[in-house]
């Protein structure tokens, strides 16, 4: 008597499928992780940092825009700083474009 069988499963061993399944489940929680703790968490505290930052921002802090345009900050509203690039000539940029706080504003007042 012939008995045909699926290709690639052996006689009597079909069990060992469920193993490669688990491992297979543990081995992408692994590289989940890995993903995690490498890029999305790094990221995710670096958005915070300059969501902080802009949102800090004051009057007479020297700052630099994501154009490389260096100024002082001289009005402010919800969406807009107000940048004095020279003596008398100001900017308007939105406050999403400011990339980084070069000098905060001295506060002392005597």
């Amino acid at each position: 008597m012939n008995t045909a069988y699926a290709m690639g499963t052996p006689p009597g061993g079909g069990g060992a499928a469920g193993g490669g399944d688990l491992s297979f489940i543990v081995m992408m929680g692994v590289l989940f992780a890995i993903f995690y703790f490498l890029l999305i968490r790094p990221q995710q505290k670096k958005q915070k940092e300059i969501k902080n930052m802009i949102a800090n921002l004051a009057h007479g802090d020297t700052v630099m825009t994501s154009g490389g345009i260096q100024g002082k900050v001289t009005g402010l509203t919800e969406t807009v700083v107000t940048l004095e690039i020279a003596d008398k000539v100001k900017i308007k940029v939105a406050r999403n474009f400011i990339a980084a706080v070069l000098q905060k504003a001295s506060n002392e007042q005597g």
